[in-house]
């Protein structure tokens, strides 16, 4: 049942009705903050429940109940995202009261790849900046790290092949997904597109961008860096440097943003998957809205390929992705990356994995998480 809207203050008829009005939410704020520190010594209480008994301090299954929930009780005049926002960050501040959550992310401060960890864990979790997803892997199944958020694909130009041959050998898996609409603003020291002798950022944004700097910059150079917010980095160091990077990575360095949303595709979005080792957080429980992730071999014979698709049709199994890395050894063989619509604990998922597992020469399952519908 939705909650009734809350009683509106009165209009104010005059000046004096402001001074007036700025009174009750001063009022209001106080108990607010009232409010907010009794959530935070409860959580707390709940973070010592959690250590004796050795359960998860982080739930993301409890953070999406919790949004849901009062997103469906919101009366207005707020807006249900912006109640996600709010009780996203509300909740990961009571969660760092009760254990701060270490997330490893591609740095320095400024990627994207930050944006998607403080969206989906909130702005209160400690963020380790790595120099390469390589790095961020290693940080987390070291332990370094509880959690890691890597790049995974984009819409314009794909897969992150690194991150996907990473997950190869990685004891980490994916517990969830976070999928960001990417805009990447030509930014640099001085406020005009005059003088740009190089233009710095990861490869895929300058693919993503490549139409826009062939037209304004055709003679600049273009030079691939680690990531975007490193390339905002060294433009800050050059006056004829130029970076393609987020609004955040602007701010964080000092730069003007001499030219917005530059990307070739106006729906530019990159998800972004996060791992932990298994004992940190096992798979979560199925949402109703999953997807379950892994990697396969077969065989190099012929039919073989089209031998892992049986076991889906006959089961009902939508396929979502299917993507190829070549194994490297020699002999024309490869790994194939599956998304398939499901979790493991629905009976025809489950059914079709173990059928699929009898075909292949290697399997494993990267995780099963919840997605936004």
């Amino acid at each position: 049942m939705t909650a009734s809207a809350p009683t509106p203050p009165t209009t104010p008829d005059n000046s004096e009705s402001l001074a007036g009005l700025r009174v009750q939410i001063d009022s209001l704020d106080q108990r607010l903050l009232s409010l907010l520190n009794e959530r935070a010594h409860v959580a707390e209480l709940v973070g010592e429940v959690k250590k004796r008994e050795g359960t998860p301090f982080f739930r993301p299954d409890r953070v999406a109940a919790v949004i849901d929930k009062m997103q469906k009780s919101n009366g207005g005049p707020l807006k249900d995202l912006h109640v996600a926002a709010i009780w996203r960050e509300i909740m990961s501040a009571c969660l760092a009261l009760e254990s701060p959550q270490r997330v490893a992310v591609l740095g320095p401060e400024g990627t994207f790849c930050e944006q998607a960890a403080i969206e989906y864990f909130g702005g209160a979790a400690d963020l380790i900046y790595c120099a390469s997803f390589d790095e961020v892997f290693h940080a987390t199944a070291a332990g370094s790290a509880q959690y890691g958020v890597v790049g995974v694909e984009n819409s314009t130009e794909g897969v992150v092949t690194r991150s996907l041959d990473l997950f190869l050998h990685s004891p980490t898996h994916v517990v969830g997904e976070v999928s960001l609409l990417v805009r990447h603003h030509l930014m640099r020291s001085s406020n005009s597109l005059e003088g740009v002798e190089a233009v710095l950022a990861h490869p895929q944004a300058l693919a993503q961008c490549q139409t826009w700097l062939s037209k304004h910059l055709p003679n600049a150079e273009r030079r691939a860096v680690s990531s975007n917010a490193e390339g905002a980095r060294l433009a800050a160091t050059n006056p004829a440097w130029a970076a393609l990077a987020g609004e955040r990575a602007a701010t964080r360095f000092g730069l003007h943003i001499v030219a917005h949303a530059i990307q070739d595709d106006s729906y530019n979005r990159t998800r972004f998957s996060v791992i932990c080792l298994p004992q940190t957080l096992a798979m979560p429980p199925a949402s109703g809205k999953d997807c379950t992730s892994l990697i396969v071999s077969v065989p190099n014979r012929p039919g073989a390929v089209h031998d892992l698709l049986v076991p889906l049709k006959a089961n009902n199994v939508s396929m979502t992705r299917f993507e190829s890395r070549p194994a490297r050894t020699g002999q024309w063989e490869y790994y194939f990356y599956i998304d398939l619509d499901g979790h493991p604990s629905q009976p025809n998922v489950a059914a079709a994995l173990a059928e699929l597992r009898g075909l292949c020469a290697f399997y494993k399952v990267l995780g099963a998480y919840p997605i936004k519908a």
